[in-house]
């Protein structure tokens, strides 16, 4: 295979500079001019503003960037990796699918080459796929993270006062009390999207972490043999959810609120609450400096185990991509440089990753994005990641969560039902 025998030419080429005692010298982007071709994901500033500093420090490398929502790439990314002029620089929704097809590049040579054994191993275990596609979490490596992300609870700091709020909940029941303190004075509780894009798949998800571990549900989403996401845990999770609905919790029209309307409006003061990621920090402290907060969904039981979203910014390499080492070049970079670090920090509020020995850049005190840092040491300290459950198959988004999300928020699904039904639509997904 095209892909087998690219990764062996690069593995014998180190295997005999290692024999002859030559040093390897890493890749580089050269000085000749060098336009990249990327796909990036909309309405995330963050890998723009990475790709200007780079060309800022790198001046014969430019970026020919599109974008597109996450939909269409979890729909597009297949098509667009098999053309001729496949993207240098790719955002995966998903990425078994594309490793099955051979359609990424295998990053094995990279990892040698840049000394990427230095960063933590647990930073690239959701990037590393078995040859055939399946399991994840094993295997070689096929993308890098430009940051490692998480998801958790934004409040509203005026609201929160107005209710009694003194400390984030510290219980699951705390929380619900909040909540129901603020449907009976007349305050949104929560603010979420569910068009295009299942937005109520975050909420979900924090309650799956509330009510138990991250290791199933990352076994379902790396497709391990006999994995499942109709567990009880899960179920209850679901159930949760489908009572917030029933309460009132979540707009009346959340299945016609897309994404920026949700940021839109909480940041204009409507919702208590608001079930999102980190890479919007740096966007609430530039914009909104000192009226939001940020903290962990909280367990079932006081002093419970955290566990949330917590995933890499996943970038690849086309396999027919033209720059391919110019494109793992930058993925170093982005993870290595001191100003990109920087960027990554201030504008995706996100844990830059990379080498431990590597400085964290400073934060205002006080901030949005020290909040989610110090959630995300939290995160690590507890082991409590999880990978993203719209990433188990290529289509579980489209074709599972987000439809099945839609009809629990109309009144046509349970909690329950829901679980069933993803969990049917993912074995199909597998069995074809």
């Amino acid at each position: 295979m095209m892909q087998k025998s690219l990764n062996l030419v690069g593995l014998a080429a180190l295997a005999a500079a290692a024999l002859t005692g030559t040093a390897i010298a890493a890749p580089t982007c050269g000085t000749d001019p060098v336009v990249m071709n990327a796909y990036f994901e909309t309405g995330f500033p963050l890998p723009t503003r990475l790709a200007e500093e780079f060309t800022k420090q790198f001046p014969n490398v430019t970026f020919d960037i599109k974008e597109d929502q996450f939909a269409n790439m979890m729909e597009n990314s297949p098509r667009i990796l098999s053309e001729d002029n496949a993207p240098d620089l790719i955002r995966l929704p998903s990425m078994s699918d594309l490793v099955a097809n051979e359609l990424l590049a295998n990053l094995d040579g990279y990892f040698t080459e840049f000394g990427w054994d230095k960063f933590p191993a647990g930073q690239l275990v959701q990037l590393r796929v078995e040859d055939g596609g399946r399991p994840r979490g094993t295997g070689s490596l096929w993308a890098m993270g430009l940051n490692y992300s998480m998801t958790g609870v934004f409040y509203n700091k005026e609201l929160a006062a107005q209710l009694g709020m003194t400390e984030p909940p510290k219980t699951l029941a705390e929380l619900d009390a909040l909540l129901a303190k603020a449907k009976e004075a007349g305050v949104q509780p929560i603010m979420q999207w569910n068009k295009g894009t299942g937005g109520l798949a975050f909420p979900l998800q924090n309650l799956m972490g509330a009510y138990g571990p991250p290791e199933p549900v990352n076994d379902w989403i790396f497709q391990k043999d006999g994995a499942t996401i109709n567990t009880p845990e899960a179920v209850e999770a679901a159930t949760h959810l489908e009572n917030w609905v029933k309460a009132g919790y979540f707009p009346t029209d959340a299945n016609a609120i897309e994404y920026f309307q949700m940021m839109s409006r909480f940041m204009g003061g409507e919702g208590l609450v608001m079930f999102n990621g980190d890479w919007e920090s740096g966007n609430f402290d530039s914009n909104a400096a000192g009226k939001f907060g940020f903290f962990l969904m909280p367990s079932e039981e006081a002093g419970g185990r955290h566990a949330s979203m917590s995933a890499p910014l996943t970038f690849g390499i086309g396999a027919k991509a033209a720059n391919k080492d110019c494109a793992a070049f930058f993925l170093d970079w982005v993870a290595t440089n001191e100003q990109a670090r920087k960027i990554n920090v201030e504008v995706g509020g996100s844990n830059p990753g990379g080498p431990p020995d590597l400085p964290i850049p400073a934060v205002t005190p006080g901030s949005v994005t020290e909040a989610t840092l110090a959630a995300g040491n939290v995160l690590a300290t507890e082991n409590g990641a999880m990978d993203f459950i719209a990433n188990a198959t290529g289509a579980i988004f489209a074709a599972g969560w987000t439809p099945e999300l839609q009809k629990l928020v109309g009144g046509v699904q349970t909690g329950p039902g829901m679980i069933e039904a993803v969990q049917a639509e993912y074995e199909k997904q597998l069995s074809r």
